[in-house]
């Protein structure tokens, strides 16, 4: 059985979960979609327990920096994500999108040599175990409107204005 660390960190968007495996953040999502958090970890680990810890590796304090406007704060987290070959590489190519600009699911698909899967590339986002601090929320529709988002289209809106997107 793997042990997992897990935190809670209260912000403006809800209580937010930090999981970490001891060396690396492994999820990061809303106590209101504890449940996928929960189904992502099972697929992941099998077998696994979420032991009570505060501020595991320091990440807590490193999203609470965030979330108090030190946007940099979650560049260098290291993560580990599982899932296959290509849903890392969208998720790690989600680093690529700078912060207060956005890109599309085209845009991605184009970044990892896949102009024709941006299907692909918006399944593979909505599946992503570590919210913020892999972006996700800085992906928007072909036609510039807000899309999906596994936290809620209200959560995205508050984390792109906080990161000074224009909407």
């Amino acid at each position: 059985m793997t042990e997992l660390l897990i935190d809670r960190v209260d912000s403006a968007i809800g209580q937010i979960f930090v999981v970490s495996d001891g060396k690396k953040l492994c999820a990061l999502d809303f106590a209101d979609y504890k449940a996928r958090m929960l189904s992502l970890l099972e697929k992941r680990y099998r077998s696994f327990r979420l032991t009570e810890a505060a501020n595991p590796q320091g990440f807590s304090d490193r999203l609470r920096a965030y979330l108090a406007g030190d946007l940099t704060s979650l560049d260098e987290i290291p993560v580990s994500t599982g899932g296959t070959p290509f849903q890392q590489q969208v998720w790690f190519t989600l680093r690529s999108i700078p912060v207060g600009t956005v890109a599309t699911y085209g845009n991605l698909a184009e970044k990892i040599g896949k102009p024709k899967a941006y299907r692909a590339v918006g399944m593979t986002n909505a599946l992503n175990p570590v919210a913020i601090v892999l972006p996700c929320h800085r992906v928007i529709g072909a036609n510039a409107n807000l899309t999906g988002y596994a936290g809620g289209l209200e959560r995205k809106k508050w984390l792109l204005h906080h990161e000074g997107v224009n909407l």
